[in-house]
């Protein structure tokens, strides 16, 4: 059995993180906190000229049509670059969403122009009060109760939510549910909604980790104390092995989420809910683990906002409760393995 990413998968992820190093340096990422929408300039354009955005999309419209194991790693590398854009609900849940359930018109009018990159989507969480650019978006998909809604941005209102991580743009959105957004009325759909957008989130965490553990590792090897670098000391060494450790067991199984979900429900591919859940627990404590510890060794210069640790610490933050925190997808899988 081959438990490795294919070589195909392995450069797209590459090129995505080539993107990333030249247009979304640590500076970008700050700038983009006074940006009106929170972009980095040319960033979006770049992503959907090389197929990004529409990795999900069906080739009829314009996209790549494939799967969720095909944008794990990307979705990582989003997260080591602490990615501004809303590039994980537009391209990893709305398309998906909108590609499966969506009616002949609908996916018409907004598949194609969301894979070109023309028109942003995002998606909703059931579990949290606020959407990511909603005040950007052309088109949310909204949960209530047991039903999914395509709400066009006219339909609904945006109104800004203060957040701890400047680039994420929340709002909180009022709109009126009715028969001419529904999207899907099956419980099952909004279940694949909040499996996509926790998947997504645990895999850019996963990144934000990485990234946290990096900074660490060459601060402590070029901080000196008392005439050494304060990496040999034991104490720091275990905070950041643990760091390692706890990522080493996040990151795989990310990736059997996502394999889960691209297989679907059944013999082969098991629960994909029970996966992504397991999956965003180890995600979130290992991104949360990585906060702590990067800020305990950068000491005091870690506590401040010049420093550019600070802008992986509020989105690994942000992320580890985004889609439902480590103790609501705890629950998750507990109910998931009582009902058997």
């Amino acid at each position: 059995m081959q438990f490795s990413f294919a070589d195909d998968q392995v450069m797209f992820a590459e090129t995505v993180r080539d993107i990333l190093a030249n247009e979304c340096p640590p500076s970008a990422v700050r700038a983009s906190w006074k940006d009106p929408d929170g972009r980095v300039p040319g960033l979006w354009e770049t992503l959907a000229a090389t197929g990004v955005l529409g990795v999900a999309a069906p080739e009829a419209h314009g996209g790549l049509d494939m799967s969720t194991l095909d944008l794990v790693l990307p979705l990582e590398e989003f997260g080591y670059a602490a990615c501004p854009e809303p590039v994980a609900e537009h391209a990893a849940v709305a398309i998906p969403v909108l590609s499966g359930h969506a009616a002949g018109p609908v996916a018409d009018e907004w598949l194609g122009r969301a894979a070109e990159g023309t028109a942003l989507l995002t998606a909703g969480s059931p579990t949290d009060a606020f959407v990511l650019a909603a005040e950007r978006a052309d088109l949310a998909l909204l949960c209530a109760d047991d039903e999914v809604h395509a709400v066009p941005a006219g339909s609904y209102t945006a109104v800004a939510q203060a957040s701890v991580d400047h680039a994420r743009r929340l709002a909180r959105v009022d709109w009126t549910r009715g028969p001419d957004t529904l999207l899907s009325d099956d419980p099952a759909v909004v279940r694949e909604v909040l499996d996509r957008g926790s998947l997504a989130a645990a895999a850019q965490a996963v990144g934000v980790g990485r990234r946290l553990l990096d900074l660490t590792v060459a601060y402590v090897a070029e901080r000196e104390q008392f005439g050494r670098p304060v990496g040999v000391n034991q104490a720091v060494k275990h905070h950041c092995s643990n760091v390692a450790i706890a990522l080493e067991f996040a990151g795989p199984s990310v990736h059997k989420a996502a394999w889960s979900c691209a297989q679907g429900e059944g013999p082969e591919g098991g629960d994909p809910s029970l996966d992504v859940s397991t999956a965003k627990v180890l995600a979130s404590d290992a991104v949360d683990l990585a906060c702590r510890a990067a800020l305990q060794c950068h000491g005091a210069i870690g506590y401040t906002i010049e420093h550019d640790l600070q802008l992986w610490l509020k989105r690994g933050w942000a992320l580890s409760a985004s889609w439902g925190d480590a103790a609501f997808h705890r629950r998750r899988v507990g109910e998931a393995l009582a009902a058997g």
